[in-house]
């Protein structure tokens, strides 16, 4: 019995040895998908449960609406020196002009650009093209042209290819729908073709990044439809989707990423992928980005590439930030604008609609909603997620059939309202400004605004949903009588795309304090002042400004036109009172006696009619100023030489110094000045290097202002 116990106990420890011996066979001795989800599952036992807070947990608004808790935070990536890291060369040109446009005349070139509503701006930007056998892609890549049902080429594509394909650095700012995305797909598929093949380790070799993971699902199919034609593979990293099987799709290699700045900084910080091979550096809707607050993960995921990188910059806005990113991420650009920055899409029909108040709209919206689902799938815009729940359950008692989108729903609701959408499996669809950016859905016929966006640029960005690529659509804009600070905003946009701005739409923005000053000053229609220095458009340094064109004008601004000055002579006002008492006296004068003194071929003499022209008079009326009590400019103490219509009616003012813009030709009697023309209402600058100071004199007629600027030598 004890030996047979023994046996017994020996048995039981020869299976445990046996049990704790691991058996390893050669065909199984990698790790298949399935047992390394199992494996990291194991590790997570967390990963992918949303942890369910309790009613009691939230916190709410004076409006009633449920705060959504604080969103992690992404900090940027660490800096990196790019002096230890031996870069390989690769080629970035690959642009060979064709030859219908290379025998193109400088006046054909102009109009060509004035066609398509171009302007264009940098040291020696390539011709555009107007067909894509100019761009000279293979057959391959046309046939899934073609299939995509591209006929022709849009504006910013005739421009923005030619400009990538010579791998220059771009910023191209276009209105939605415009076709900006594929302007930048085809030429990186032919960037990645010339680069040597994907190695276990490498990372992609062109990365696009866009604000939101529906505008990254958007660019990441259209990646993956071009991209077919050379078997290159894409792959979409955004917030919301499985962290596990993004790092497993970069880690098996891609040539292509999409993605949103945070995630991109997450999988980096993880070892997933690297950015070293980087060298086609893509940002889409960059001002969305900064609005989301993404600029330091914009600036550190753009300083841990490579320097000689091609770097494309695309917006359908164009902001102080921007121009500030642009100048630090991109060397010697191209500038391409497509339309007027900002402005709204005139392949859109914009109504709007003034009602008494917010049960108006939702009678307005029951009359008209089945008229407007007729015609094709219809967006539905509210600014708060719980009045579009609200909304949403309204209309679906009413017996709508739709679908609902705001930001608090997860990424697999999210994505299956949106692909019943496409499909038009539901014909209307509920949204907050989450929808405003990216969707490219041509079957949208309508967009409504049923309540009005937080700013124009969003304003803009919502009726771009519809009107895609050159097709029609109508917006409906919603207004109420607490809307007055939008309506000013709005009837700006629709006069900057030629629309029909309403008397009750008129009278709605009048009752805005600074939209009716500004109409009083002539602003009907005024463009945005871009460069910020007060005085009209100035291109910023660095942006490729002295060489901007936009149809047959071929002159633009210097930025160094006007610099603006410092100290206490920067006050406009102060500038002008000291012009009156300090010029008259130390300039005016002593200009009108030399002129008498001179005579009619005094060098240096100078001014200017509203037509912007001059014209020389005998100098025995220069006192003319003088002799007229009753002129405006006797108020102004007397300055000499002109007259009540803001004509020259005597002696021109005559400047010793050689800072004077305009010259004399005493033979003919007519005098020529460089510069901007100043007639209907419009501002003429003088500007001449006298004193250490800067002053600035504002002589008003009855129809015309001069301003004159004197800066320090």
């Amino acid at each position: 019995v004890d030996q047979a116990a023994r046996d017994m106990k020996r048995l039981e420890e020869k299976d445990k040895e046996r049990k704790n011996v691991k058996g390893i066979r050669d065909d199984i001795e990698e790790e298949d998908d399935q047992e390394a989800y199992f494996r990291y599952m194991a590790e997570n036992p967390t990963a992918g449960v949303v942890q369910e807070e309790e009613e009691d947990n939230l916190e709410y608004d004076s409006d009633g609406n449920p705060i959504a808790p604080t969103k992690k935070i992404i900090d940027p990536l660490p800096p990196i020196d790019h002096s230890e890291i031996d870069y390989p060369p690769f080629e970035k040109n690959f642009y060979n002009e064709h030859e219908e446009i290379t025998n193109l005349t400088p006046q054909q070139l102009i109009d060509l650009r004035h066609k398509l509503n171009l302007r264009v701006s940098g040291a020696a930007p390539p011709r555009p093209g107007s067909s894509f056998a100019h761009f000279g892609f293979d057959e391959q890549l046309m046939h899934q042209i073609r299939k995509s049902e591209y006929t022709q080429p849009t504006p910013i594509q005739c421009q923005g290819v030619p400009v990538a394909l010579s791998g220059r650095d771009m910023i191209g700012i276009a209105k939605t729908g415009s076709g900006k995305t594929a302007a930048f797909i085809w030429p990186m598929l032919i960037h990645i073709m010339d680069q040597k093949e994907l190695e276990p380790g490498d990372g992609p070799i062109a990365v696009i990044v866009c604000p939101t993971r529906e505008l990254c699902q958007q660019i990441h199919a259209e990646c993956k439809r071009f991209g077919k034609a050379y078997n290159l593979r894409s792959v979409a990293v955004y917030g919301g989707g499985s962290m596990w099987e993004q790092a497993k799709a970069l880690q098996e290699g891609a040539e292509i990423v999409v993605c949103t700045p945070g995630r991109l900084i997450d999988h980096v910080k993880k070892k997933a992928t690297n950015l070293q091979r980087v060298s086609y550096l893509v940002f889409d809707e960059a001002d969305r980005m900064f609005d989301m607050g993404f600029e330091y993960q914009v600036r550190s995921i753009a300083s841990h590439v490579r320097p000689d990188r091609q770097t494309l910059l695309f917006s359908a806005t164009f902001r102080k930030k921007i121009e500030k990113l642009a100048r630090d991420i991109l060397i010697d650009p191209i500038r391409v604008v497509q339309g007027d920055i900002g402005e709204a899409n005139e392949d859109v029909t914009q109504i709007v609609e003034i009602l008494h108040s917010g049960p108006s709209k939702w009678n307005w919206l029951t009359r008209r909603l089945v008229e407007f689902t007729s015609s094709g799938s219809v967006l539905l815009f509210v600014t708060k997620k719980a009045n579009a729940e609200e909304l949403a359950n309204n209309l679906k008692q009413e017996g709508h059939n739709l679908g609902l989108l705001h930001g608090d729903m997860d990424q697999s609701e999210r994505n299956k309202v949106i692909s019943d959408f496409k499909k038009k499996d539901i014909p209307v669809l509920v949204a907050t400004d989450v929808a405003a950016r990216g969707l490219d859905i041509p079957s949208i016929k309508t967009v409504i605004n049923y309540d009005v966006a937080r700013d124009i640029d969003t304003h803009t960005h919502r009726i771009g949903r519809t009107g895609r690529a050159g097709e029609k659509g109508v917006a409906y804009t919603l207004l109420t009588p607490k809307d007055s600070n939008f309506a000013g905003d709005l009837v700006r946009n629709l006069e900057g795309a030629n629309q029909h701005v309403s008397k009750e739409l008129l009278d709605l923005a009048m009752q805005n304090a600074w939209f009716r000053k500004s109409r009083f000053k002539g602003g009907k229609g005024k463009k945005l002042n871009i460069g910020g220095g007060g005085l009209g458009y100035r291109e910023r340094p660095g942006l490729g400004s002295e060489n901007m064109d936009r149809g047959n004008n071929n002159v633009m601004s210097n930025y160094e036109a006007y610099k603006p000055s410092t100290g206490a002579m920067g006050d406009r006002l102060t500038a002008m009172k000291a012009a009156f008492q300090s010029q008259y006296k130390s300039h005016f004068v002593a200009a009108s006696l030399s002129n008498q003194k001179a005579g009619s071929s005094a060098a240096g003499a100078s001014g200017w009619t509203s037509a912007g022209s001059l014209n020389s008079v005998p100098t025995n009326s220069a006192q003319q100023g003088h002799n007229s009590p009753d002129s405006p400019v006797t108020s102004a103490k007397g300055i000499p030489g002109f007259g009540n219509s803001g004509n020259i009616s005597g002696a021109p003012v005559t400047y010793p110094s050689a800072g004077a813009q305009g010259a004399n030709n005493a033979a003919s009697g007519n005098n020529s000045r460089e510069g901007t023309g100043g007639g209907n209402g419009k501002r003429e600058r003088y500007t001449e290097n006298r004193g250490s100071s800067r002053h600035t004199a504002l002589v008003l007629g009855s129809s015309e202002s001069w301003e004159t600027s004197f800066g320090s030598r």
